[in-house]
């Protein structure tokens, strides 16, 4: 088995986007060559990455294992290039990182694990709790830096904050759902049907804001803080919902299917993000682990907007 690092970057852009054109715009090369980079990766894996479908593509169960890994190895291709791993080895000291339930749930702990065999010196103590009460323990200065959805954070100018992903918002449905019959698909469209709201990180607050910018109001039917809730009961049929990529899974825990879809309205990403006081001096573990999620962010490592 063998593949290029070419076939993994051109698999991860159209994994992001949903659609090999739109992928191949932004690795600015032709649409057959993300076709036919992807197709040898399948061949050599053995393996259908994708499943193919009139408005764009989505990961197969394999293909989003698989994609857990890809990133991985673009991140670390790129860790490699840029930082000698003697100079981690001389970091030591301690970072007390504020965290949200989602970033907690579905961002931090796959990159917390590769932070700490790059630098098995430093400790990380992660502190979950609400924005509010993150943005004012670092205020206070009992937490050193967090990684919150920074598109919450709120106005007090005495926080810096720095994006890490821009994670789409789609429509999730389960896979005999009317709505996958269009080609295309709008809020309007979405009004009316059941519609079940997650709560939890604010999502709710969200999603006030986009639909009040709109003559329609969702058909809430049930509120949740549980995202697992959430798809549960759209891969049922009990509703549809508008999520982000980061947290869709195309399976529910019951095994049952959940397709999403692009919606034609300007539906604002989940931004997760670090955030710190203004002005601060960060220490030496501090700075390492700050420049650890800012380079996997650069290198495309951990993007998934």
């Amino acid at each position: 088995m063998s593949f290029s690092l070419k076939q993994i970057r051109y698999f991860i852009a159209a994994a992001e986007t949903g659609q090999v054109s739109q992928a191949a715009v932004e690795l600015n090369v032709s649409q057959s060559a993300v076709t036919s980079a992807i197709q040898q990766l399948e061949a050599n894996l053995d393996l259908q990455l994708f499943l193919r479908n009139p408005s764009g593509v989505t990961l197969t169960p394999q293909g989003a294992r698989f994609m857990l890994q890809a990133r991985n190895v673009m991140a670390a291709v790129e860790e490699a290039m840029r930082v000698p791993r003697t100079a981690h080895e001389t970091i030591t000291g301690c970072v007390r990182v504020g965290v949200t339930y989602t970033v907690s749930g579905y961002f931090l702990p796959r990159q917390h694990a590769r932070f700490q065999r790059n630098f098995p010196h430093v400790a990380i103590e992660m502190f979950e709790a609400p924005r509010v009460e993150i943005e004012q323990a670092l205020l206070d200065g009992a937490l050193d830096i967090a990684v919150i959805l920074i598109s919450n954070l709120g106005a007090d100018n005495r926080l810096h904050s720095e994006p890490l992903i821009r994670s789409r918002r789609r429509l999730w449905t389960p896979p005999d759902h009317p709505l996958l019959k269009r080609q295309e698909i709008s809020i309007a469209d979405v009004s009316g049907y059941p519609f079940i709201m997650l709560s939890v990180d604010e999502a709710h607050q969200t999603a006030a804001r986009y639909w009040a910018r709109t003559p329609y109001e969702p058909n809430v039917i049930f509120t949740t803080s549980s995202v697992e809730a959430v798809r549960s009961m759209v891969a049922a049929g009990m509703g549809i919902t508008i999520l982000s990529d980061m947290v869709y899974r195309p399976w529910s825990l019951e095994g049952q299917r959940i397709e999403t879809r692009l919606l034609v309205d300007e539906i604002p990403t989940m931004d997760v993000g670090l955030a710190w006081v203004r002005g601060q001096t960060f220490s030496d573990a501090t700075s390492a682990f700050h420049d650890f999620l800012a380079l996997a962010s650069s290198s495309g490592g951990m993007s998934v907007a």
